[in-house]
């Protein structure tokens, strides 16, 4: 086949990762099929207009459906607010298009198995974007643990800390509207945590959970159709999502889990954190510190044992590092969207499946709406198993 050629709804924040991934594939992976930048896609022409001259893309649309339409696209990308990645993925499927979704796949566990079945009647290719799976400390964490190298689990802690709604005036967006969002911290970092969880320890078996909405109301724009005025004449929109939720988990396998993510973390951009403890071992990784893994063996000899620190740079032992540096030069957020485009590439070039698909993406919707029932039910909650 030719170029894979790429349709990508969405042009901010992660437009800009993916574009950039894209191009460092082509660049240092050097895929046999390369991604030709073909449209770029959003409703605001001005400001997709001017991505799409910024980022390198040959042509700029403002209905995502005809991006779809196009005979010259092969693959849609989906940067969007969270209520659209049903459509557009399903749409997407029946035209017969490859899929890249950014996460939590959908709003609900109802929606995504619509996705999923799109994409598997339809034969394409499908994959949820959780970049933290081709972080290459995590693909080390996964090697020892596969390896027995920790033993037996028994627990795994995690939490996913920020704090850029901690001071109550920060104004208002779309990610605390439950009906664009789907919902707050928990669908947008415990969805992380949770998808690593799975892919490193096992599935979810139930879940206790809380959450909370700590500021209800924040400012908005005085022209804004749906704030409401107040006397010091400051337009205000309720929140509907959680700015935290934290949950309690068992594993099939037996593991207990401890789960937290929030926004309200004074002093965490963007905290990540994965324990995991068994018979024979653990392992720790921070993102803030993600050249790192923290590894800790029994089988060392006594009075060497402690947690030693690995600096996961290696080119001939670590994954995805022989496109980049020498030893010891660090790669950074943007690599592992890098590392995931690669990926992709190669399972569409090869016609084989690619991970995490929208299976996985089905798998962490069922976690995150156990939780959700827990939390109105004040009681444990078992996760759904669905046979696909």
């Amino acid at each position: 086949m030719g170029d894979i050629r790429v349709g990508m709804i969405g042009y901010k924040f992660m437009g800009k990762a993916h574009t950039q991934a894209y191009k460092n594939t082509n660049f240092y992976f050097n895929p046999k099929t390369p991604f030709q930048l073909k449209a770029i896609c959003g409703r605001n022409e001005k400001n997709v207009k001017s991505a799409a001259h910024t980022y390198g893309w040959e042509s700029y649309e403002t209905d995502w459906q005809s991006v779809i339409d196009r005979d010259d696209i092969d693959l849609i990308d989906i940067g969007t607010p969270s209520n659209t990645h049903k459509d557009i993925a399903i749409k997407a499927a029946n035209a017969g298009k490859h899929v890249l979704t950014e996460k939590p796949m959908a709003l609900n566990v109802r929606d995504a198995k619509e996705m999923l079945k799109a994409v598997t009647d339809s034969g394409v290719q499908h994959m949820v974007s959780f970049t933290y799976r081709r972080v290459p400390a995590i693909s080390l964490a996964k090697r020892i643990i596969s390896e027995g190298r920790i033993g037996k689990v028994y627990h795994i802690r995690a939490n996913y800390l920020q704090d850029w709604l901690a001071d109550p005036q920060s104004p208002f967006a779309w990610r605390l509207d439950k009906n664009v969002a789907g919902s707050g911290a928990h669908g947008d970092l415990n969805a992380h945590i949770i998808d690593l969880t799975r892919y490193l320890v096992g599935e979810f078996d139930e879940v206790v959970g809380m959450s909370e909405t700590f500021v209800k109301e924040r400012p908005v724009e005085e022209d804004s159709t749906n704030g409401k005025n107040t006397n010091n004449n400051v337009s205000l929109r309720d929140v509907t999502v959680d700015d935290a939720t934290l949950f309690l988990a068992r594993l099939d396998n037996g593991a207990l889990g401890s789960f937290e993510a929030t926004r309200y973390a004074t002093g965490r951009k963007n905290n990540e954190y994965i324990e995991i403890n068994g018979s024979m071992g653990s392992i720790v990784f921070n993102f803030e510190r993600m050249n790192e893994l923290q590894f800790f063996s029994k089988e060392d000899e006594h009075h060497l044992q402690g947690y030693r620190n690995i600096l996961v740079t290696e080119p001939e032992s670590h994954e995805y590092m022989n496109a980049w540096w020498p030893p010891g030069h660090l790669i950074g957020y943007e690599h592992a969207f890098t590392h995931q485009a690669s990926d992709l590439a190669r399972a569409i070039t090869q016609q084989q499946p690619v991970y995490p698909n929208f299976e996985d993406g089905l798998r962490c919707q069922q976690v995150l709406e156990a939780v959700d029932n827990s939390i109105k039910s004040r009681t444990w909650e078992k996760v759904e198993k669905t046979n696909f």
